[in-house]
């Protein structure tokens, strides 16, 4: 079981992410100080870092410096949305990639996959890396979602969308539910993100022999994929 430092002083993204990721079988350990993150890789006590740039007493790009004069150990970076300078600076000094903020669960589970391959460790949920419901064929670690044998052009929204109800297939998947997995964050009165993005997947799906769409709606709860 691989383990997994988040270190992010947002506590109500962490513990969102850190579901999620035990969900897929990380094992993980979360704190709010990025000394935490240097001791553990002094120590080499976890697999892989999951570092925010803006964080108190010490940013994000000061702990990676200090890291990477201690240990080699992988280092994915959370950054704000657009912040390239972040980035590169980030990534110039050593960072293995990095997600932006607000970053989908999904997304940041296929990124620890990806840096942990090139790594050259097992990484979690490798063994059953692609989901499959019916004539839907999804991998995650590539974000790569098949229909009917062709590869579906969607958009990284659209695919962690998907992803969520390939992997409850046949099964009502609330609102609230979908938000907190595709997008790393509660459902907020009046959002209709998911219903619009829905939308464009159906017509991307098309439609049933029986003329009904392939992702069925129930007013005011969810949305359930139907795999027959």
């Amino acid at each position: 079981m691989n383990k997994v430092l988040l270190i992010d002083d947002d506590a109500e993204l962490t513990t969102l992410l850190q579901e999620y990721l035990v969900e897929e079988g990380y094992e993980v350990v979360t704190d709010t100080d990025g000394r935490a993150a240097i001791a553990a890789a002094a120590g080499n006590t976890v697999d892989i870092i999951v570092l925010d740039i803006m964080m108190p007493r010490m940013n994000g790009i000061e702990v990676l410096q200090r890291i990477r004069k201690l240990s080699q150990v992988p280092v994915l970076m959370l950054t704000a949305r657009g912040d390239d300078v972040d980035r590169i600076s980030g990534l110039n000094l050593g960072a293995d990639d990095y997600v932006p903020k607000p970053c989908s669960p999904g997304e940041l589970a296929a990124r620890l996959r990806a840096i942990l391959r090139r790594a050259g460790q097992p990484a979690a949920g490798a063994t059953t890396d692609t989901i499959r419901a019916g004539k839907l064929v999804i991998h995650p670690s590539s974000r790569i979602a098949e229909w009917r044998g062709e590869t579906l052009d969607l958009t990284g929204t659209e695919f962690s969308l998907i992803e969520v109800l390939a992997r409850s297939a046949g099964q009502l998947v609330s609102k609230q539910d979908i938000s907190k997995r595709a997008f790393g964050k509660p459902l907020t009165p009046f959002d209709r993100r998911i219903d619009v993005h829905i939308s464009s997947v159906r017509q991307k799906l098309g439609l049933r022999e029986d003329g009904q769409s392939w992702i069925q709606s129930v007013r005011g709860q969810g949305y359930q994929l139907l795999v027959d």
